[in-house]
């Protein structure tokens, strides 16, 4: 019988071992991280190609991966420093080169490529390349949908925007408004809706319904301040939208403080109802020269609803808590709406750096030059 001490001396040695094969920690010579800054450099701060050409110079050093390249250059621009010893833990890769070299030209060829056609076109498991590619530092990004900006519109986008930015609290002074539809169907993602369980339990959800029903909503973000909802009978016109303005909107803003509505700008988009001539005398009579919106003394950018809170924030977010559960009537879909808006106005923080983050949309959109900005925010 083998005693005891016997077998946590053998249980150290299997735990060093095991640490030393799979995870050690590697300290690069000041030498290696000015090489790996140069190489870096060299190629323009690509670190993918700046792994490849620290190979070919120095095929007899062990090759940091993309990140070490990365993390040192960081360190030295902020620091001025070379990262710590100690600090870079780095998988032992046993994936031969060409491999590795193989499945990263693969992804710079076709950035939108999958790991399964990569996996089959260079027959190895998917899971390898799903390694070798995280241990390159590169991970999938989902596409974001944006909107199909005309050429005329980049101007008036960046107009509008450098106005908006000419004074930091305007947010708070804007009622930002729009209408969205919530229907019977809601919004169904396939991909999220699923059931665990030991066997395939053949589970349906109903999606196509015989009895339709939907309910068009308004709402306006005022600082930290959720406006309405008002929800329309059918679908929007003119004259249902200038009763609107003139029956609703002042009463949705009675608990507004005076100063706030004395120096409040109106803002809405360049929807068929909202530009009616009634409309637009309306809001020439009650705001003057504080409305923003198509015909207005402020223009509004078309297709822009990522310069409107509502769009970029709020319907999204009431539309996640409206949907959660099945709605089978529209009075019921009424009262999840209502729930929701009362919901959402008891969280002022996130409503307030919702609308905060006009400014920092407006900034982007500057430094695009009107054009798509979302995806690099």
């Amino acid at each position: 019988m083998i005693p005891p001490s016997t077998w946590l001396s053998l249980g150290w040695v299997l735990g060093v071992v095991f640490t030393s094969v799979f995870k050690m920690p590697f300290v690069y010579t000041h030498i290696e991280y000015a090489d790996m800054i140069y190489v870096y450099g060299f190629c323009d701060g690509n670190a993918l190609n700046a792994v490849a050409e620290y190979r070919r110079r120095f095929p007899t050093r062990r090759t940091p991966s993309s990140r070490v390249f990365v993390r040192a250059f960081q360190s030295v621009r902020d620091s001025g420093s070379v990262p710590s010893a100690g600090v870079n833990y780095e998988r032992v890769v046993v994936d031969n080169n060409e491999q590795r070299d193989n499945i990263i030209s693969a992804v710079q060829r076709s950035p939108r490529t999958s790991t399964r056609r990569i996996a089959r076109q260079l027959r190895l498991s998917q899971s390898r390349v799903w390694r070798i590619l995280r241990d390159e530092g590169l991970y999938p990004y989902h596409l974001q949908r944006v909107q199909d900006l005309q050429p005329d519109d980049y101007g008036k986008r960046v107009e509008f925007c450098r106005w908006l930015n000419g004074n930091r609290e305007l947010h708070n002074f804007i009622l930002f408004c729009d209408e969205a539809q919530f229907t019977r169907n809601g919004v169904f993602n396939s991909r999220n809706s699923h059931i665990w369980a030991s066997e395939n339990p053949h589970e349906t959800v109903v999606s196509n319904f015989q009895h339709r029903f939907s309910c068009n909503v308004w709402c306006g973000l005022l600082g930290d301040r959720l406006i309405g909802p008002h929800i329309f009978q059918g679908h929007l016109t003119g004259e249902m939208y200038l009763e609107f303005l003139r029956e609703e909107l002042f009463q949705l803003l009675d608990n507004v403080p005076l100063h706030t509505r004395q120096g409040m700008y109106f803002q809405h988009d360049g929807a068929p109802a909202h530009f009616s001539r009634n409309v637009v005398n309306f809001l020439n009579e009650k705001f003057g020269r504080r409305w923003i919106g198509r015909g207005g003394p402020i223009a509004w950018p078309a297709r822009s609803p990522d310069l409107n809170p509502l769009d970029y924030c709020l319907w999204g977010w009431m539309k996640d808590i409206v949907y959660s559960a099945r709605v089978n009537t529209r009075e019921e879909l009424v009262q999840r709406i209502n729930a929701a808006a009362e919901f959402i106005r008891g969280e002022q923080v996130r409503v307030g750096n919702a609308t905060r983050a006009v400014h920092t949309r407006a900034a982007a959109c500057i430094t695009a030059e009107g054009r798509v900005f979302e995806n690099v925010l």
